[in-house]
């Protein structure tokens, strides 16, 4: 089936070069209107969303640029009421925006840990809560928050990028329930794509081979109408995965072995993966917890 976006209105951040680029290209090529934003200058013009616009506009798409920084609440809320007086709604929205300011923690500025969080975290939660309500008054959107490999598994010298990242899916996954009822579907996209954020970092054949053209395949899918919702998405030099949280069955030690003794002392069984869900809710957790203990102790939780 052909997933066709007419008449839906999407804003990409950060969509002046690189993976927001192709993002915007491929979600006006479904039949989207993009608000293409990126950076502006101190004049309040970005040359690169301007470039972008330029190239919807000329395959026959409807676009409009945008300078806002995504780091700035008031700049965003502006962005979306840009995007409201020209058609009417917001149906999707692509977290793009991003920085890097790598050095190992020890040798970080704190500033730069700072700036880093205040980009990709409170960036994302901006443009978030600009376009929320009006989701909700739709009973209808679409959110895709940008993580990254090294969030989710770590990466040398990038203290400040890999917590910023690690923190899109705690909030992909609160969104995620509180969406839910007005079928807003929040997810979360992992790229490995060769763009100027990335270059050097890998050799010549693998950085072509990573070409943010093979990633935007699924950030057309998490805007779809058929999107799935609380999902961790993979991409890139055109292969797809997903990543999961689980949990271990984990053990009980009550009621006479609750000390730091006794988690050394069943610690194999507590690391065992034998058992492991993956849980979607944080209730599930505590329920499991309650649960073994009352077993444990003889006690009926009803």
């Amino acid at each position: 089936m052909t997933i066709r976006l007419d008449g839906q209105v999407a804003i990409v951040t950060g969509a002046g070069q690189g993976l927001g680029r192709c993002h915007a290209l491929a979600l006006a090529e479904r039949g989207a209107k993009v608000v293409v934003n990126d950076l502006g200058d101190e004049h309040g013009n970005s040359a690169n969303a301007d470039a972008v616009v330029t190239e919807i506009r000329a395959a026959g798409g409807e676009a409009i640029s945008n300078a806002a920084d995504v780091a700035n609440f008031e700049s965003v809320q502006d962005m979306a009421r840009q995007a409201m007086d020209a058609w009417g709604r917001i149906d999707i929205l692509i977290n793009n925006a991003g920085i890097l300011r790598d050095k190992t923690f020890l040798k970080m500025p704190i500033e730069d840990f700072r700036l880093v969080v205040e980009v990709h975290l409170m960036g994302s939660a901006n443009c978030t809560k600009a376009v929320w309500e009006i989701m909700r008054e739709q009973n209808y959107g679409r959110i895709v928050f940008t993580t990254s490999s090294s969030g989710l598994y770590g990466n040398f010298g990038q203290s400040n990028y890999g917590a910023a990242k690690m923190a899109m899916v705690g909030l992909m996954n609160t969104l995620h329930l509180e969406g839910a009822k007005n079928n807003i579907h929040v997810n979360c996209l992992a790229p490995a794509a060769g763009t100027a954020m990335t270059e050097g970092l890998f050799p010549e054949p693998v950085f072509k081979l990573l070409s943010p053209e093979t990633v935007s395949p699924a950030i057309v899918f998490l805007a779809g109408p058929d999107a799935p919702s609380r999902k961790v998405i993979a991409a890139g030099g055109g292969s797809f995965a997903v990543f999961k949280g689980f949990e271990t069955e984990g053990v009980n030690l009550l009621p006479d072995d609750v000390s730091a003794e006794g988690v050394a002392a069943a610690w194999a069984a507590i690391n065992s993966e034998a058992g492991m869900k993956e849980f979607t809710g944080g209730f599930e957790q505590t329920t499991k917890f309650a649960t073994q203990g009352a077993n444990n102790l003889g006690l009926k939780l009803s």
